[in-house]
């Protein structure tokens, strides 16, 4: 008969571990979703931003030895991702090409000039530092106008701190839904122990001593947990990295990396908190509260 009852506590323990794990696990996967479109969207907006340029149109009396200096410059600031001269012969066939036919025999000579294209690193794509920019450049001396779309920039900055917030709402409510959800899990586990944590402290036993092999044990089927996930999420970056090589998804070590650490770390945290506040609850209360 003990020995029966012995194998029914075993199964009832394992039963109870599966499902915290298996809760945790889903719950952690769907945390990992949202992170990766969160690293991935910032990487995307990057790439939009960088693809937007600034334009330098060059004084005709400026030299060649003047312009490869101030090209130099430009390439050593902060703000500069890489640039692009066009001599302004390049530009008359370029625009000669794209009309069908030589403008140049109809003007008799070559009205544009010189121009260097600023490719801007992502931070600087906003208007108010475009706008910095152009009011620096035309006070240079080699600097005949400075161009660049205006309408596209507030229009993206104004799309990305729309999808921005959108996802950071996103990510608190999910956040909160995962540490529920895992918070529920653990409590339940817990809450079948509750007559166990109650004669420990009874014989005497410190409240620290009595939470730490649940902590303990919580934490560990967190990371089993964690790892369940990660194995998950491995699977859905390669069928997406398949299906999306543009992403470079299992090429962009950093941001797995963050990944990986972000989903580990939510794990431990959320199971130790929990850990700790569902024993702490059980510690707290009278023996006759217990069957309530």
């Amino acid at each position: 008969m003990p020995s029966k009852f012995e194998s029914y506590q075993k199964r009832r323990l394992a039963s109870s571990y599966i499902s915290v794990v298996i809760s945790i696990a889903l719950v952690l996967f769907m945390v990992g979703i949202l992170g990766l479109v969160l690293l991935k969207s910032t990487l995307v907006s990057n790439r939009v931003k960088e693809k937007v340029s600034i334009t330098l149109f060059l004084k005709d009396k400026v030299s060649k030895k003047q312009i490869d200096g101030f090209k130099a410059s430009i390439v050593e600031e902060a703000f500069t991702k890489r640039i692009v001269y066009t001599s302004k012969n390049q530009a008359a066939k370029q625009y000669s090409k794209e009309i069908g036919e030589d403008f140049m025999k109809f003007l008799g000579e070559n009205p544009l000039k010189n121009s260097i294209d600023i490719f801007l690193k992502a931070a600087y794509v906003t208007p108010e530092k475009m706008q910095e920019l152009e009011t620096r450049f035309l006070k240079n001396a080699f600097v005949a106008d400075v161009s660049y779309d205006k309408l596209l920039i507030d229009l993206i900055s104004k799309n990305i701190k729309r999808i921005s917030f959108w996802l950071l709402v996103f990510s608190g409510f999910f956040g909160l839904v995962a540490i529920i959800l895992i918070n529920s899990s653990i409590r339940l586990s817990i809450y079948s122990k509750r007559f166990n944590i109650k004669t420990m402290q009874m014989v005497g036993a410190t409240k620290s001593f009595i939470r730490r092999p649940f902590i303990w044990q919580s934490i560990k089927l967190g990371l089993v947990g964690a790892l369940v996930a990660l194995i998950g999420l491995g699977v859905v970056i390669y069928y997406l990295d398949n299906f999306a090589p543009s992403l470079g998804l299992l090429k962009d070590y950093v941001s797995l990396s963050y990944l990986v650490g972000g989903v580990l770390a939510a794990a431990f945290i959320i199971t130790w908190l929990s850990t700790f506040f569902a024993t702490q609850r059980f510690l707290n209360l009278q023996t006759d509260e217990l069957y309530y």
